[in-house]
């Protein structure tokens, strides 16, 4: 692998990193009107987030194994862009239906908590071991290359968080950071697209 492919790769994770983390405290914003934001709340939240990104490495080791191509990055980063996108027009609608089904109880936080996040924070998830995967053909290689990936993705993590509290939040709003993220994962899945076709030129 080239050193700049490499390099694509590691600001991929990076931002898929800063992404999933900026999206939790987002999702907070979206849940307070009809949930609050305790401490109850929260444990439902980020449950939730620990519970997504489980799958996601899970079903991303798995898939990557089998189907060992670039691909597997734009088909995870397109699909969780696309739901997040849907999420500013879609979430009082969903937050709402679940006030009046679940009620406002731990089991309605979890849901409500699910119907945002599960989906595109699996998706997000399934790219570190599939970033792995793709950078480390010899298995010498392969714990240094995740120790980095995984690296690189938490310290977006930590700027995701960051940033988006203490910068997007107070300066844009909720919605709008949303759609920034959706745009986001639309240019990394764009990247992964391009690199995908220099390396089968």
């Amino acid at each position: 692998m080239t050193h700049g492919r490499a390099l694509a790769l590691y600001a991929c994770a990076f931002a898929v990193g800063a992404v999933v983390m900026g999206f939790e405290m987002i999702a907070s914003r979206y849940l307070y009107p009809y949930f609050g934001g305790g401490i109850g709340t929260w444990a439902g939240l980020i449950s939730t987030v620990l519970f997504a990104l489980a799958a996601g490495y899970f079903f991303g080791g798995r898939l990557v194994d089998t189907w060992p191509s670039a691909r597997l990055l734009v088909i995870s980063t397109a699909v969780a862009a696309l739901y997040l996108a849907l999420i500013p027009v879609a979430a009082d609608q969903l937050l709402q239906a679940t006030m009046r089904h679940a009620g406002d109880g731990p089991g309605a936080i979890l849901l409500a908590s699910a119907a945002l996040l599960i989906v595109p924070l699996t998706f997000l998830g399934a790219l570190s071991p599939i970033i792995v995967r793709l950078m480390a053909p010899p298995t010498t290689e392969i714990g240094r290359v995740s120790g980095i990936v995984y690296a690189v993705s938490t310290v977006g993590n930590v700027i995701g968080t960051l940033g988006t509290t203490f910068i997007l939040i107070p300066t844009i709003g909720s919605r709008a950071i949303t759609y920034a993220f959706a745009a986001l994962l639309g240019l990394v899945a764009l990247a992964c697209t391009l690199l995908r076709s220099r390396a089968a030129a």
